[in-house]
């Protein structure tokens, strides 16, 4: 049985820059929601889940920031007329009868976590349909990523053996290389004057940021010395880097989650409005998701834009 976990930001991110801006006739830019359209449509169609879920960020301070006020603080703010359209994709979710996860404070990698470790015990195998590598650290025997790439029927899957082959380090490492390295994209400090290869040989070695402090004696040099001297930092950038497995009052339903017709007449008519043609055009030769999987048209293999 298979789940599909979406994360819901940063596809709205992936489309709002991927596709040229386009407005409809009364002139509202639409460009990320035809992108997330098109990006649902694509996953039921080649993936065919049993069960999905999009998670989204909410607006407001996570406990991230709480902790440390610089978090993501050298991040430019994305455009008004991106963050306009996002009521307007919510709506597109809601019309394939796809249930959104949120929770104020926590970010949507939390709650893809949380949904995740839940998942674990459930006999299914998840994916986790993103562009944001910091869900690495979430993959084991049962999760995977599926990353975005040029077109979705052929994203990146990393499974261990792909993250290995990546990094050099396990998943469960992620958080202690950016605790190293630090994260210039979250504005983590780690410890300065440490970089990716440096983070990963020692990670190599004592496999983990607390077992590497605990011998930092058989250190020596000015490895040595960043080490000791920024200890405070590397431990604050792994712990803010780490996903949160155990959001509380989020709870996989994998009832609501089950792949359900989408809400045709409701679909249309948000199509309909914001002109999507060619997507109005799809779902003529779409075959509606059931809970038994159907063969999906092969003309929807299609490139993702």
């Amino acid at each position: 049985m298979k789940l599909i976990l979406i994360d819901g930001n940063a596809i709205i991110h992936r489309s709002f820059h991927a596709i040229p801006p386009f407005r409809t006739s009364k002139g509202e830019l639409v460009n990320a929601v035809y992108g997330f359209a098109s990006i649902l449509l694509n996953i039921l169609n080649k993936e065919q889940p049993d069960y999905i879920a999009v998670a989204f960020d909410l607006k407001g301070p996570t406990f991230r920031h709480h902790e440390y006020k610089e978090y993501k603080a050298t991040r430019v703010k994305a455009p008004d007329e991106l963050y306009a359209q996002i009521p307007r994709i919510h709506n597109v979710v809601k019309a394939f009868q796809i249930p959104i996860y949120t929770k104020e404070g926590f970010e949507a990698d939390d709650i893809l976590g949380t949904l995740a470790k839940q998942a674990d015990g459930k006999n299914l195998n998840t994916f986790i349909v993103t562009g944001d590598m910091d869900t690495l650290q979430l993959v084991n025997e049962k999760t995977k990523i599926l990353a975005n790439a040029q077109k979705w029927s052929e994203p990146i899957v990393y499974d261990i053996a792909k993250v290995m082959g990546r990094y050099g380090l396990q998943p469960s490492q992620i958080a202690d290389m950016k605790g190293l390295q630090g994260d210039n994209s979250d504005n983590l400090k780690g410890v300065p004057g440490v970089g990716p290869k440096t983070a990963r040989t020692l990670l190599q070695k004592y496999g983990s940021l607390e077992n590497l402090y605990k011998n930092l004696a058989e250190i020596t040099g000015s490895v040595h010395d960043k080490l000791a001297a920024h200890k405070a930092d590397a431990f604050q950038s792994k712990h803010l880097a780490t996903i949160i497995t155990n959001v509380p009052d989020i709870t996989l339903d994998l009832a609501a989650c089950k792949t359900h017709d989408y809400d045709e007449a409701t679909l249309r008519a948000i199509f309909e409005e914001l002109e999507f043609k060619r997507l109005l055009n799809r779902l003529n030769t779409f075959h509606k998701i059931s809970g038994e999987k159907k063969a999906a048209a092969s003309s929807l293999q299609e490139s993702l834009f």
